[in-house]
């Protein structure tokens, strides 16, 4: 049996997305195998997740995501960024927007500079950061564990995320994402992340800059209870504005992912269903 599929392919910052409009909910979300065919690069469409937009009765739609191993997954902030640059363009949203998400409710902000679509995500507050050996791990829709390193563009990233991820005590956990980063000075960082469901390196990861954002306030405190951190990751540059409720306390709050979503193009695919 065969299945034919009207896709979008977006980016934020690299990050790759296949968007699907399924406000009829036609489509199998229990078909692992299909989403991951949709996502290979050579098979597919090729991506790093997938997404559905669904109704949703308290907010302007749904957001279903996928990771490229065809496994329905935690919240992912280029991913929420770039279905709300597809929302806009279905006509469903105009600058402001609230959609739900597995994580729960966000918000999200449009606008448009020197020609590109921008997008302002909410992010969920964090509480929990928890000191580890060689870094931290806190959890920003997703979990993340953030390590320093110098000399990030030769750092071998794909060979050290994979003996965290895999290693303990996150394998028992369902494992996390790996994130490296370089300081380039008090408020700007580089930042390379290896994403579990993708189990590669991605150009970048919404939710991982965020985490790196949060652990670059930890390690530089002001008297400044709002911050913003400039993130460099291998597919551009993202922003992460933070507020710090309590200087003495780790409780983040008002957070958001600032960067560009892009539509790269849309077609239709046949597949074996």
């Amino acid at each position: 049996m065969q299945t034919t599929i009207h896709f979008y392919k977006y980016q934020g910052t690299g990050n790759d997305f296949v968007l699907i409009d399924d406000r009829n909910e036609n489509f199998d979300i229990q078909n692992q195998e299909l989403v991951a065919r949709l996502c290979h690069r050579r098979f597919g469409i090729g991506a790093d997740g997938l997404m559905l937009l669904r109704k949703s009765t308290d907010t302007d739609f749904r957001m279903v995501y996928f990771n490229a191993d065809g496994r329905q997954s935690s919240m992912c902030g280029n991913g929420g960024r770039c279905i709300v640059a597809f929302a806009r363009h279905l006509g469903l949203i105009g600058s402001n927007t609230t959609f739900e998400a597995i994580d729960g409710l966000h918000e999200a902000q449009v606008t448009e500079e020197n020609g590109e679509l921008v997008v302002s995500l909410k992010m969920n507050d964090v509480v929990e950061i928890e000191r580890t050996k060689g870094g931290y791990f806190l959890n920003t829709g997703s979990p993340h564990f953030v390590q320093s390193v110098t000399n990030i563009r030769n750092y071998p990233v794909v060979d050290e995320g994979k003996k965290i991820r895999y290693g303990t005590p996150y394998v028992e956990k369902g494992g996390t994402n790996v994130n490296f980063v370089d300081v380039i000075n008090e408020n700007e960082i580089f930042v390379r992340t290896y994403e579990r469901g993708v189990e590669d390196e991605t150009y970048s990861c919404g939710t991982g800059v965020t985490a790196a954002a949060i652990c670059r306030v930890l390690e530089n405190p002001t008297n400044d209870h709002h911050r913003r951190i400039r993130i460099q990751t291998l597919g551009g540059q993202l922003g992460v504005s933070i507020e710090q409720k309590d200087l003495q306390q780790n409780i983040f709050t008002n957070i958001y992912l600032k960067g560009t979503a892009t539509l790269v193009f849309e077609g239709t695919i046949t597949m074996n269903a």
